[in-house]
């Protein structure tokens, strides 16, 4: 097919500061604004990138990890919930210790760099009970959500707790707080309250009191101390959105609510994967994109775009990790400057005082795992691989993304989410250069492989037809055109662009290379690029360049020179080449899928690509995995030596990596690190139809505890270098509900879905040294009947079948390695 776009009839829009009700300034001057297209800071553009991690949903001790892990992803704010109840739970009684230390977890935010969102409520939904708001409000003789005296007192009371928790700590101090999101979704939605859920369903009043609540809460909050650059309202919805707050979107396919009753019949596939045009005054939009105000007056920015979703009893699915990054590839063609993911670190629920659950009646008591790219124990998924390709491409262009527009083709928002034939594609452009966005995933739809599709931008002065695109299903991409490459044109490639380091220079040295003397001279501006899935990368130079491709690194390029047109070779993993014209210079570096999504780049300007979880800070550089011998690779060659590393000048046949990983020591350094293998056996003892013991070694569990305390005392430092750090319990079952204890005691649950549950036994270590775990599964019951034909008050449920078994358990440890 033919695809054509007309960019000629472009026009700039106006870009103006926001005032006064955007804007803060820390204590060294610099500034923090917003003008009615992006974020800037004093360096210019910031292309706002946000994480959502609760604090109280998450052992103290995983809290630093979880920090730094959204960190390597390219996450540059984390946004936390303050559920009331969580610290508030008896009245008048606040809770900020342990796992509810607010200010602990801000620090540590502040301590790498990350911004911070506070979504301070009173009311916040995020699965928990009664949307956060406390039992005890129940009772009031006032209504909840409404500008009445007692009930502002009480919202008050909290507001005061929350300032006290994070005095010095707001951007004005110098600290990492920047905003604080007023309530949650006023007037467009609510939650049960849980204390008559089951039995008349009651719900918590949504509000009506519309802008002046919003604005009595946040001057509220600046009288309390809680004075940020500025304050965020929900925008989708309905919700209120005062001019004076930031409204903030996002994009669910995944919905769980649909089904909270039964008989719903099959999930319907969204709109959220057609590009649309969302800071237009004169777009055509399908979705439920309808603000209160004009679009382009306010930036189009997120919060809750969907970074994975919780199963529900009634609604349960394994996540496609590829849904994520399509989202994100969706929101950015549509003129988004500011991601926002919900969540970005899963969680598990804390249990109240008095051994109240405090999750919503539909969710799993425990489990906030919400398939997220960082699992509630630090397991990393496929979506953060993929999503930092695209974080990495945000940060790295936002001067000149941040300035671009969404043009769309004609009918490209009215495409049925039904189509599986028609190419989805959307362009970002100042008018002269930009980036096609392509999208080949839909929810609950298996989209067919695009192949050889021919797309034509009509500029002025030019007709640019890109080259041939194939895409696989489930994949998305962002390709360039007339792309400034070190002062080279790249008219257009069929690669995406992720990152460009060109940062070191003859003044930067090689760190820990054993060539301490020796510069990146020759790596001065690299770029790099990703083959997307399906696609067969060609890069179009502006006449008169010269392409050789690299056989190593240290070498000059092959001899004979290429022309500009420079085709990447099928099924390569990793192919490197030079691009020159005169005394422009540039090295490009283009990677698969799966080596884009292994690769960490690091602070002194060198990558370096793992299978496993890579966090660097002010200590060294971690690796955190489950494979006791890791292959690593470096790059450029020769200038980074991990500890603990063996070299390998080829891959030998027993090495375990990707086979598309085969043969790439000509551009990279290969490693391979590795610590003392841990067996660690599981006794299973089935003690009834669905109730199993597990019972592990005595010693593991007390180095796990050890470790714990360690972190928990001193943080990072003092500890080995090479360590068993965690243990993952994965427990394949089939049944209805899964449940652990310890003692009697629930930990953990499961609603079934296919997939394994996972347990991170670290947090649970001390009380399993002497105690075992038990497992109860719920069985799934066929063919129900109750008989109530009795003249007693009794009721006897039987089944044609009951299904509840234990098909497998292990314990994988996990590992942590010292690179540096």
């Amino acid at each position: 097919m033919k695809y054509e776009l007309n960019l000629k009839d472009f026009k700039k829009k106006t870009c103006r500061p926001l005032g006064s009700h955007f804007r803060g300034t820390a204590p060294d001057g610099s500034p923090l604004s917003f003008t009615n297209c992006y974020m800037e800071t004093k360096s210019g553009p910031f292309f706002g990138i946000s994480g959502e991690f609760h604090f109280s949903r998450c052992d103290e001790s995983r809290w630093e990890d979880g920090i730094l892990k959204m960190k390597m992803c390219g996450i540059r704010i984390v946004s936390t919930y303050i559920f009331w109840n969580h610290h508030e739970e008896e009245e008048g009684i606040f809770d900020f210790s342990g796992s509810k230390d607010l200010r602990e977890f801000v620090e540590l935010c502040g301590k790498h760099q990350m911004y911070v969102i506070l979504r301070i409520g009173p009311f916040d939904h995020g699965e928990v009970r009664n949307g956060g708001l406390p039992d005890w409000l129940y009772g009031k003789p006032f209504e909840v959500r409404k500008l009445n005296e007692g009930f502002l007192r009480c919202t008050r009371r909290l507001y005061s707790e929350i300032a006290g928790q994070i005095r010095g700590l707001l951007y004005k101090d110098g600290g990492p707080v920047i905003a604080a999101q007023i309530d949650n979704e006023y007037m467009h939605a609510s939650a049960m309250w849980e204390i008559t859920t089951g039995i008349s369903n009651e719900w918590i009043f949504r509000g009506d009191d519309r802008e002046a609540y919003m604005l009595a809460l946040r001057d509220l909050a600046k009288e309390c101390g809680i004075d940020t650059p500025f304050y965020t309202c929900t925008g989708w919805g309905g919700a209120i959105t005062p001019d004076e707050m930031l409204p903030l979107w996002g994009g669910y396919a995944y919905r769980p609510w649909l089904f909270y009753t039964e008989g719903r019949g099959e999930h319907p596939v969204t709109e959220e994967y057609i590009y649309q045009d969302f800071h237009n005054n004169e777009a055509v939009v399908t979705s439920d994109f309808k603000p209160a105000y004009l679009p382009e007056d306010r930036p189009y920015a997120c919060c809750e775009m969907g970074g994975g979703m919780t199963c529900t009893y009634n609604y349960r699915f394994v996540l496609p990790f590829q849904s994520v990054d399509a989202m994100a590839n969706i929101k950015l063609a549509s003129g988004c400057n500011f991601l926002g993911y919900y969540v970005f670190h899963g969680g598990s629920n804390p249990k109240g005082k008095h051994g109240m659950f405090l999750n919503e009646a539909q969710a799993p008591k425990i489990s906030y795992d919400y398939q997220a790219a960082i699992g509630e124990f630090g397991q990393i998924r496929e979506s953060y691989r993929r999503l930092k390709t695209i974080h990495l491409f945000c940060r790295t262009f936002e001067n000149t993304l941040c300035d671009m527009q969404t043009m769309l083709p004609e009918g490209a928002s009215l495409i049925d989410p039904n189509d599986t034939e028609t190419l989805r594609f959307a362009v970002r452009t100042d008018g002269k250069s930009g980036f096609l966005f392509l999208n080949n995933f839909q929810d609950h739809l298996e989209m067919k492989p695009k192949k050889d599709e021919s797309v034509t931008l009509h500029l002025n002065g030019e007709d640019l037809t890109f080259p041939p695109i194939s895409l696989a299903p489930g994949e998305n991409c962002i390709l360039p055109f007339h792309m400034d490459l070190a002062g080279i044109d790249l008219v257009c490639a069929t690669a995406q662009p992720v990152t460009r380091i060109a940062s070191a220079g003859k003044d930067c040295k090689a760190g820990n290379s054993g060539t301490s003397g020796e510069s990146f001279e020759s790596f001065f501006d690299t770029c790099i690029f990703l083959k997307p899935d399906g696609m067969d990368p060609v890069f179009h130079f502006e006449e008169g360049v010269v392409t050789n491709p690299i056989s190593r690194f240290e070498e000059e390029a092959v001899t004979g020179q290429g022309g500009s047109v420079y085709r990447c070779t099928p099924g390569k993993a990793a192919e490197l080449f030079r691009v020159s014209k005169g005394a422009a210079q540039i090295t490009i570096l283009c990677l698969d899928r799966t080596l884009a999504g292994q690769m960490y780049p690091l602070s002194d300007g060198t990558l370096l690509f793992s299978e496993g979880a890579v966090m660097e800070d002010e200590n060294g550089i971690r690796l955190e995995t489950i494979s006791p011998e890791n292959t690593v690779l470096t790059w450029p060659k020769e200038h980074r030596i991990p500890l603990h590393a063996e070299k390998l000048h080829k891959l030998p046949a027993g090495v375990s990596c990707p086979e598309q990983l085969r043969g790439l020591s000509d551009i990279f350094d290969v490693w391979k690190i590795k610590t003392d293998r841990k067996e660690i056996p599981v006794t299973v003892t089935q003690t009834a139809y669905s109730k199993y013991e597990f019972s592990f070694p005595e010693d593991l569990m007390g180095s796990l505890e050890e470790n714990l305390r360690d972190e928990l005392n001193g943080g990072q430092k003092g500890r080995s270098e090479n360590r068993l750090k965690d243990i993952l319990l994965q427990i394949d079952y089939s049944g209805d509900i899964g449940s652990a204890f310890i003692d009697g005691d629930m930990i953990h649950d499961n609603f079934c879905n296919g997939d394994t549950w996972e347990i991170g036994l670290r947090t649970f270590a001390g009380h399993l040294k002497n105690s075992p775990l038990t497992l109860s599964i719920a069985p799934l019951r066929e063919g129900v009947n109750v008989n109530t034909e009795s003249a007693m008050a009794a009721r006897m449920e039987s089944a044609d079948r009951y299904i509840a078994e234990l098909r497998k358990v292990q314990a994988c440890p996990v590992y942590e390695i010292k690179i540096e």
